[in-house]
């Protein structure tokens, strides 16, 4: 199983910007596909944005147009790049590797807050 470490969370004004990375072990980090998860209290943990091994990405309505997802695959890490923030995407976003069914990894989520 992969290992991730997110980092890049924290507290931003509404309209500011933050980048968040995770950072994977393991020398097979280019095949899996890398998704950032979001969990606000009392809600449901929902996709945000994914990345294939192929590069292909897709994004929550909600973020499309502010969030942009990539991987260097040979510094073995996935970026979120979070533009024109606002209160709602306050949340604990959470790291994704995954594989198959049985290979797949979680990390251990990094704060978010929009606040002003």
């Amino acid at each position: 199983q992969v290992q991730l470490v997110e980092s890049g969370g924290g507290l931003v004004q509404p309209g500011g910007s933050l980048r968040l990375s995770c950072a994977a072990s393991g020398s097979i980090f280019s095949f899996y596909t890398m998704g950032w998860y979001r969990q606000a209290p009392g809600q449901q943990r929902e996709l945000v944005a994914r990345i294939t091994s192929s590069g292909s990405t897709n994004y929550a309505d909600s973020v499309k147009g502010r969030f942009t997802i990539s991987r260097d695959n040979a510094k073995n890490t996935v970026y979120l790049q979070m533009n024109s923030l606002k209160p709602e995407d306050t949340a604990v976003y959470y790291c994704n590797a995954h594989l198959t069914v049985d290979f797949n990894s979680w990390g251990q989520g990094t704060q978010v807050t929009v606040s002003s």
